[in-house]
């Protein structure tokens, strides 16, 4: 099992108008205009990174929490999360299949399969996720712990 430090609380602290922004904030407005503004993506693509966008350091989802979130299907959620032209900025090595396994990862550069697992793992790990591995035959793996993140805005 692999221990990584407690999880960090959400750094998507909200801000007052009188306090200058976060620095966080101040990205995630550079990454939200980024989506808003792109030339080429479809309505529901632009919907599922913005989402991804609230999804807080430290925490994941899942391809189906996403797809309810968005009325929208889990198979719809992974094309959109293998055709992001903004990761990892715009996070979807957050998202993972229902069981908290890793599921796909496609990341940038040539490396592919078990490669692109292990990096998608080793992201959220410097993140705070936690994983354990789990034997169960043909199904074994690692598992992210703790809970699914489905408190969209």
């Amino acid at each position: 099992m692999t221990t990584i430090q407690t999880p960090p609380t959400s750094t998507l602290t909200p801000t007052s108008t009188k306090s200058p922004l976060h620095p966080q904030d101040t990205a995630l407005k550079k990454q939200a205009h980024r989506i808003t503004s792109h030339p080429t993506l479809s309505p529901h693509r632009r919907r599922v990174y913005l989402a991804l966008l609230s999804i807080p350091r430290g925490r994941w989802t899942t391809y189906s929490a996403l797809a309810k979130h968005l009325h929208s299907s889990a198979r719809a959620i992974g094309t959109a999360m293998r055709t992001n032209p903004f990761a990892p900025d715009v996070p979807c090595h957050r998202v993972l299949a229902a069981d908290g396994s890793l599921g796909g990862y496609m990341g940038a550069g040539p490396a592919s399969g078990s490669a692109n697992l292990a990096r998608k793992r080793t992201m959220l790990e410097d993140e705070g996720v936690e994983f354990e591995w789990v034997d169960r035959g043909t199904k074994s793996g690692w598992r992210a712990r703790g809970e699914c993140f489905v408190k969209f805005p």
